[in-house]
């Protein structure tokens, strides 16, 4: 589609090599739609990225964030700079300012967490170890020029994009609609396969704000989907309804391990819920999102948390039959 352009951005995870930016026309310049990670040598992907397409970064006239991950707005303060643009973004980005102004004490939370749900000190301590000079992957912190929320719009050649709030997969995540066209610039909230992640520990229930931002998506009925992972996508609400049965089955395999196997720890769960021995790759991943259910379900009423050292236990509510 004339005045597109997808710019595809090594990343240094495994199972997730690359991220998108988007690149749309506006007048004399384009607005860039997400920013990639800050690594060494990370700006000259992004400038060879534009080069392809005839472009620079001093084109960029507005930078837009879907939301404050580091793939998605690590190199923010160094665009900003470069091109003496704007930057907006949603402003319940206090999970990127913890942990990009104190990386050590964010570490530190996520280690008590981990112990908290049981996971073994000594294996976890040495992880962290080795993860501790991997740098935040954030240039250093930009603060927004605009909140990026609902009632603000973004022009472009192609026409006005809106702004919806669709937290769950971070409290800072919108998601971009040109009406016009039915186009939907997804961030991570959608991508062309279902691969769930939730920034937990930052709002009361993010599964459960993840279910109700699908509602908000699926009202949309965008028919061209250009998502923060991977290659764009046509059936939008195909992609929306397997996003809603995954989440609701794996709800219901928690639930179910609760009545096998509860009281549990958390970390306990992991292999009975996903069916595969927890490894140093899948474990942080996995922790998140079972601990996002398990909060999702007290919610609900049908889970509940028992107090307990070293590490807190779940099992079904007492109220369910």
């Amino acid at each position: 589609m004339p005045g597109v352009w997808r710019l595809r951005l090594p990343l240094p995870w495994p199972g997730v090599p690359h991220c998108n930016a988007w690149a749309l026309a506006a007048g004399d310049g384009i607005v860039l739609v997400d920013t990639g990670m800050h690594e060494p040598g990370s700006l000259g992907h992004l400038e060879r990225a534009l080069q392809q397409v005839g472009l620079k970064i001093e084109h960029v006239r507005l930078l837009v964030c879907t939301h404050a991950h580091a793939d998605h707005y690590g190199q923010a303060a160094a665009i900003v700079d470069r091109a003496g643009c704007e930057l907006w973004m949603h402003p319940r980005h206090e999970h990127m300012l913890k942990y990009a102004s104190d990386p050590e004490a964010a570490m530190e939370a996520r280690i008590q967490t981990a112990l908290q749900s049981g996971v073994p000190e000594a294996p976890l301590r040495k992880l962290m170890e080795e993860r501790k000079d991997a740098g935040t992957g954030i240039e250093r912190i930009v603060t927004p020029d605009r909140d990026l929320v609902p009632g603000v719009e973004i022009q472009t050649d192609l026409g006005t994009w809106t702004v919806h709030e669709t937290p769950g997969h971070a409290p800072s995540h919108v998601c971009l609609f040109q009406p016009d066209k039915r186009m939907l610039i997804s961030g991570d909230h959608l991508l062309g396969r279902v691969s769930l992640y939730y920034d937990f520990g930052y709002t009361p229930d993010p599964a459960g704000e993840f279910l109700r931002s699908l509602d908000v998506v699926d009202a949309l009925d965008a028919r061209l989907c250009l998502s923060g992972h991977g290659r764009t996508f046509t059936d939008v609400r195909a992609h929306v309804e397997a996003n809603r049965t995954t989440v609701q089955a794996r709800l219901a395999r928690v639930e179910e391990v609760l009545r096998e196997h509860g009281p549990i720890t958390a970390f306990d769960a992991l292999p009975h819920v996903y069916g595969k021995p927890v490894t140093p790759i899948t474990a942080s991943w996995w922790l998140s999102e079972t601990l996002s259910y398990l909060t999702h379900l007290a919610v609900l009423g049908r889970a509940e948390r028992e107090s307990g050292e070293p590490a807190e236990r779940w099992k079904v509510a007492s109220a369910q039959p």
